[in-house]
């Protein structure tokens, strides 16, 4: 039986993760269930969906855990989310893509097809939710941004892009909640060993012929040098912050960008 050292005083909100059926998602969806909220899990497939419900549960047996299969990658998918889920007391703008590509060989549609799912999916679902959370005047939305949203890398322009995007949209919206207890905030995790990047970083090692460590450690060395941490964060290390961001203990962080990114960001505010 799980039982929390701090309470954050979640016990009976209703919590929408989007994209939760791995990695951060599943991760901040797991800590929001031990916190005794009631969490809806999303993913793109039911069976996706089913299993990470599985896995919840299995460590959570008490868990209060439904789910809904929709791509946020498209209005229509939103909308059948907001429609099946009318009313959430906080939401996790988590789901997002990813992929390197060099500059000159991204076209429009992968712009298009980027912006789509890490920045319209987050602005969607806000606006809808936002009205019940200000008429209970209580509310946390939070999007999952990234320390590529403040050190856009080359790799992949387009996807660092929409990851600043989402830190004006969340601001712009926090601005909106002044005088409620309605917050708005961004995590900005570093780099992190999510279902995604753990693929894509075992494919890198098994084309070099290294191990995964020898692999991580060259990354840290060439792409990610100003780690502090110089290892890739656990999706339970940044789903710790965005638990926190969630709870009622965080009454006072709104409108803010907040790093869980190793150090990598070197400047100071």
């Amino acid at each position: 039986m799980y039982t929390p050292r701090m309470d954050l005083e979640l016990a009976g909100k209703r919590a929408l993760v989007t994209g939760s059926t791995a990695g951060i998602g599943l991760a901040a969806a797991l800590q929001l269930a031990q916190e005794r909220a009631a969490v809806i899990i999303n993913g793109r497939t039911q069976a996706r969906v089913d299993e990470a419900i599985g896995r919840i549960r299995e460590k959570v047996p008490q868990a209060n855990v439904t789910g809904i299969a929709a791509d946020l990658g498209t209005a229509a998918g939103c909308a059948e989310v907001t429609a099946n889920v009318p009313d959430v007391d906080i939401l996790v703008n988590n789901v997002g893509i990813f992929e390197p590509k060099p500059f000159d060989e991204i076209p429009d549609e992968d712009w298009m097809r980027f912006f789509e799912t890490n920045v319209l999916s987050g602005v969607r679902l806000a606006r809808h939710y936002l009205a019940g959370m200000r008429a209970r005047n209580w509310g946390r939305i939070v999007f999952v941004s990234s320390e590529s949203a403040l050190q856009i890398p080359a790799e992949m322009i387009h996807y660092g892009m929409t990851k600043t995007a989402q830190l004006a949209v969340a601001r712009g919206i926090a601005e909106t909640t002044v005088g409620t207890g309605v917050t708005v905030n961004s995590v900005l995790p570093g780099p992190t060993a999510s279902e995604g990047v753990g693929t894509f970083v075992r494919q890198m090692a098994e084309a070099r012929g290294v191990d995964f460590g020898t692999m991580e450690r060259e990354f840290f060395a060439t792409a990610r040098p100003s780690s502090l941490l110089q290892r890739f964060a656990t999706p339970e290390e940044v789903a710790a912050m965005i638990a926190y961001v969630c709870s009622g203990r965080a009454s006072a962080t709104n409108g803010a960008s907040i790093r869980v990114d190793g150090g990598v960001v070197r400047a100071i505010a």
